[in-house]
């Protein structure tokens, strides 16, 4: 055995994860999915007891009424809407019970340039009926196996609708409803206190079977999704290509392979995953790309329960190519301008590291939108218990997937007074392209990096 499966099969036993462990959902809770009281992936239809949280409307499904032709930038539904009010840096204690300890620090440290606009509370998208079908089927169905490394049930939905332990919740963070293929050109920042910035470029490829919403398969098919991802900025890196595939079940490893411009080879990555520095001045790690991804293997995971927060939601308007980056990328934060915040009830999910295994965050304390599963927002803890990170994906409703599509990410970094932009696309001009037909799994093999490469 190697130390890596050694070490994970004495913190197994010693935390007793199996999924006998779990309640299973019974038939009377499955039953009350999609009904007035649930959704079809668990969430609450019922506003809030002050109304500041509506009932879930579901009105559209896929587009809204006056969606824009294609693919391409869309205003959304909401432009027209202004903020309701703002949370600041002096008004901070009157709307802290909704609001993380990572945006608490954010509004203290950066007072004059930091604060959350919160505007009217929307839950009017809802879901395919084939991934309303996919989740009933999970709620009875699904089990977590393998130790806590992967799950049983059907491909495209949420997998536990009422998660009983918070390693089915993290599932559930993992494989929410998205996009099927992804493809973009995406620009990243890091912008330091003093306002320079140094900038980075990469062209990259999803190919995700696991959401394919024309083949439901198992959660214990072999392959989850493929990436290929081409460095572009900065000019030192030009021309270099990581691709591979990440398993369903994490007792396989994730298979990457790195091709090198300057010797025009191919190697396999195998170190390539956790908290590896990843993006532009290393200030993310490889499993923070959409808050959290890969194997959950080094953190116990609890999770903590319901609670309102305002949250990134809706945001459309950071994504609007005539919004030059010089404009939208502001000292200390994105330009308050643009983003947007909801009131929205959120899953709270704990992760703290396991005996004897090792990560840079200690913690994390993620946020999960109630409507969707995605992680909206994390605070990641250093090895000293103090906040180091806090971060947030601005998602969106995309009628190419009928779905919410991940948007600019947010990496904040407490300690350097630093921030890092990713996944922009304001001024690559064609945006994503998203659940096309025309990606393949034969464009993430190792001799295809190289063949691109040459």
């Amino acid at each position: 055995m190697t130390m890596k499966h050694i070490l994970l099969s004495c913190a197994v036993i010693s935390s007793l994860l199996t999924q006998s462990a779990f309640a299973k959902t019974t038939a009377e809770e499955a039953a009350q999915l999609g009904s007035d009281k649930l959704t079809c992936i668990g969430a609450e239809r019922a506003g809030n007891a002050d109304g500041s949280i509506p009932a879930f409307s579901g009105k559209w499904q896929g587009a809204w009424s006056d969606a824009s032709k294609g693919g391409g930038y869309d205003p959304g539904p909401y432009a027209a809407e202004k903020p309701l009010f703002t949370i600041t840096e002096q008004n901070v204690e009157q709307y802290a019970a909704r609001l993380t300890e990572g945006q608490k620090a954010l509004l203290k440290r950066y007072p004059k340039t930091y604060r959350i606009p919160v505007y009217q509370s929307h839950r009017d998208f809802r879901y395919p009926d084939w991934v309303c079908d996919a989740a009933k089927k999970n709620a009875t169905t699904a089990e977590v196996v393998s130790n806590g490394l992967g799950i049983t049930g059907t491909t495209g939905a949420t997998p536990f609708p009422f998660p009983k332990a918070g390693i089915e919740a993290q599932w559930n963070m993992q494989y929410p409803h998205r996009a099927w293929t992804e493809e973009a050109t995406q620009d990243q920042a890091v912008i330091y206190a003093n306002g320079s910035k140094t900038f980075g470029r990469v062209y990259y490829r999803i190919l995700s079977p696991w959401n394919d919403p024309n083949h439901r398969g198992s959660n214990q098919d072999k392959i989850n999704s493929y990436f290929n991802v081409l460095t572009l900025l900065p000019e030192r890196d030009k021309g270099s290509i990581y691709t591979g595939w990440t398993p369903n079940d994490n007792s396989l490893d994730r298979q990457t392979w790195f091709y090198s411009p300057g010797t025009r080879r191919v190697r396999q990555a195998p170190e390539f995953g956790f908290d590896t520095p990843q993006g532009a001045g290393g200030f993310r790690t490889v499993d923070d790309d959409r808050l959290f991804n890969g194997s959950p293997e080094r953190y116990d995971w609890k999770l903590v329960g319901k609670q309102e927060i305002y949250i990134p939601y809706n945001t459309f308007k950071m994504n609007d190519p005539a919004l030059k980056y010089n404009e939208l990328l502001t000292v200390n934060s994105l330009n308050p301008e643009y983003m947007r915040y909801e009131l929205h009830r959120v899953w709270v999910l704990e992760a703290t590291v396991k005996k004897g295994f090792r990560h840079a965050y200690a913690k994390r304390r993620f946020y999960l939108d109630e409507d969707s599963w995605h992680a909206i927002w994390v605070d990641n803890y250093d090895a000293r218990g103090q906040l180091w990170r806090a971060s947030m994906v601005n998602h969106f409703w995309s009628p190419a997937i009928q779905g919410y599509q991940a948007g600019i990410a947010l990496y904040h970094d407490l300690n350097a007074d630093v921030y890092l932009a990713d996944r922009m696309v304001n001024q690559s001009k064609a945006g994503w392209r998203l659940n096309v037909g025309d990606i393949t799994a034969d464009m993430f093999a190792p001799d295809a990096a190289q063949r691109s490469g040459h």
